[in-house]
This record gives C-alpha cells, structure tokens and sequence, in this order.
C-alpha cells in the first residue's frame, strides 16, 4: 500500500516551531506530501477539586486548539492547503514517538533548534539516543535561519 508522505511538526509554541512549520510547508508543497501538526499538553499536577481540575485542562485543550488552527492557517497560506491538526496529552517525547509508531504515513519529524544555546529537549532527544531507531526522518531547521535562506533550502 502506498501511502503519502506526511511531514509531522510539533507545535509547542517557541518561536523556533514557526520555521519548522514554514520548512515543512515548503517542502510538501514541492514534494506533494502533506503536513501534520501536533501540540503535546504535558500532564498537570493532580488538584483535589476535580471540577476545578476539568475546567482548566478543558481550557488548555482549547487555547491548544486555536494556536493549532491559527497555526494551519498560516501554513495554508502557503501550501495552498490546510494541515492535519492533532492534540495529545503527555510527556511530549514519549507522544511523538507513540505517533510515530501509530502513524506510518509521517516520513519526517520536522524539529526546530533554538536560536542560541541549547537546541531544546526535543532536538536533544530524537537527536541523541533515539536517532538510530526512529521509524522516520529527523528534520532540525536551525532556529536563527532567516526566511530568504529556508525558502531556498526548501
């Protein structure tokens, strides 16, 4: 069976995701693969008043969604078309991976680097340990790459 090929970005809100996002646009957009965007909400402490407890996480799942949607939408913008959206609950590694696993038409994982200092903790883990064993590509955008040079690389 052959499946399209998907580049999957997370979306996590540092302001390196917004060229991963751009690099994956370009690329499915020059190689007819489609893109998907995943936000991980990492697990919140337990509260003793579960209704206090319900209303906030139903609020980070949906200040989740509408970063996710707006998100989409810039990406459209370039692409021409609008990217799968998906929210995930968990440790951010362990769910992408989990996806990874699950979704066999993701190809590549498209990560940003921090712009200065440490890449971040994503980069560092499906760079590091992981990197021989992944069912897919890794991607890392350098976070400081301006848009003139992504675009070319694209």
């Amino acid at each position: 069976m052959n499946m399209a090929h998907a580049f999957l970005v997370v979306m996590d809100g540092t302001p390196e995701c917004a060229r991963a996002l751009r690099f994956a646009a370009l690329r499915a957009m020059h190689t007819a693969a489609s893109v998907k965007l995943v936000h991980i909400i990492k697990p919140t402490g337990f509260m003793q008043w579960g209704g206090v407890q319900k209303a906030l996480d139903e609020e980070v799942e949906a200040d989740a969604h509408a970063m996710l949607s707006a998100q989409a939408d810039s990406a459209a913008v370039l692409m021409g078309v609008r990217p799968e959206t998906m929210v995930r609950r968990g440790k951010p590694a362990e769910e992408i991976l989990r996806l990874l696993e699950q979704d066999r038409s993701i190809r590549s994982l498209v990560l940003a680097a921090a712009a200065n200092g440490r890449p971040g903790p994503l980069v560092d883990f499906f760079a590091g340990e992981r990197a021989g064993a992944l069912p897919c590509l890794v991607i890392i955008v350098p976070g400081g790459i301006g848009e003139a040079e992504l675009d070319r690389l694209t």
